[in-house]
């Protein structure tokens, strides 16, 4: 009798090991690779200093909100139309889980080239 409580005992052991390692290893797993994705965001404002000439480049600056603490700034994509005229799309990437829900500003510095 002894010998089976014992051997129930230490299979009960062995099972209980085997199903906290999955769950340990299940949350490392999902802790190690967040899902993440990349979306456009709104800029407010853009400022676009003066004084550029044909040696310096050329830049602007683009502030605004984030949605949550959530979006990260990533970059801006830069369509350049043509010599005079640019399009700028700000992108941010966007991560799964519990976020701190309050509009976080940006204010960017993207450059445009000479």
């Amino acid at each position: 009798m002894k010998t089976t409580l014992k051997s129930s005992l230490q299979l009960f052991a062995v099972a209980a090991l085997i199903v906290i390692g999955g769950q340990a290893s299940a949350a490392t797993t999902m802790a190690v690779s967040p899902t993440t994705k990349d979306v456009a965001i709104g800029a407010n404002e853009v400022y676009i200093p003066g004084g550029f000439d044909s040696e310096a480049d050329a830049y602007v600056i683009a502030s605004g909100l984030l949605p949550n603490g959530c979006y990260k700034w990533k970059t801006a994509d830069v369509k350049h139309v043509d010599a005079m005229n640019h399009e700028i799309q700000p992108m941010a990437t966007v991560s799964q889980g519990m976020c701190i829900m309050v509009l976080v500003p940006y204010s960017k510095e993207i450059r445009l080239g000479k």
